[in-house]
């Protein structure tokens, strides 16, 4: 008979299981993984609490330097109970994902003559495990808002800043926000973009992608190191 699993409520830590993830569709890099993370700066925040699963969909902050892995930073509304129900230091995933789409079997020169080739998705992703605290304070939160502004205002020709709007009109939407620091304590990469294809079918694949506009995950696939 199969032990049945401990739940979290009673006490024992979840479990987290590992992302799989081939040898060759491994990111271990930690300047590609964190070009993914802020190139792709809206993160899915899973969290447990009571037994539950809840996701949350946020655009993050990282930091790093702090710690040896560094931070993640970001806010919900205060209407949102994520921050009351999440206990500081409790284990958390945040899932980036970057480019990614639809790959035909068509598009592979080889499929023509063998016709053993079968359609795939291609992405890339980040797991980001850590443990979340909470900042319910103004400190905290105006300067997170600032850096954040900095950092996704900076392409404008005229940046939007916390300043050009009422201080009044900023305290209060501050007072409707709290924040989260979260504590990375382990980073997994997958960039599954076709390199256990052949040359010729990988470049097949980048062509027809091209062809429909797609060059995001063209040019990532160009990129990925060949196997």
């Amino acid at each position: 008979m199969v032990d049945s699993p401990v739940s979290p409520d009673a006490g024992t830590p979840a479990q987290e299981a590992p992302m799989y993830t081939p040898a060759h569709f491994s990111l271990t890099d930690s300047d590609s993984l964190h070009g993914l993370i802020r190139s792709h700066p809206l993160g899915t925040l899973v969290t447990q609490a009571n037994g539950v699963l809840d996701a949350n969909h946020l655009p993050f902050l990282l930091d790093a330097d702090p710690g040896e892995m560094g931070t993640l930073s970001a806010h919900v509304a205060r209407a949102n109970p994520l921050w009351q129900q999440c206990r500081d230091g409790a284990e958390v995933l945040v899932v980036f994902r970057g480019a990614e789409g639809y790959i035909s079997p068509s598009w592979y020169p080889s499929k023509h003559e063998t016709h053993r080739l079968v359609p795939t998705w291609n992405y890339e992703a980040v797991h980001v495990h850590g443990q979340i605290s909470i900042h319910d304070d103004e400190k905290f939160v105006r300067g997170l808002v600032g850096r954040l502004t900095r950092v996704h205002e900076a392409s404008q020709a005229q940046p939007w800043k916390m300043s050009d709007s009422p201080r009044e009109f900023i305290d209060g939407m501050l007072q409707a926000i709290v924040g989260l620091q979260i504590r990375i304590t382990r980073l997994e990469g997958k960039a599954k973009l076709s390199q256990n294809r052949q040359a010729r079918d990988l470049e097949g694949a980048i062509g027809a992608l091209r062809e429909r506009g797609q060059e995001p995950l063209a040019g990532a696939m160009d990129a990925a190191p060949r196997i």
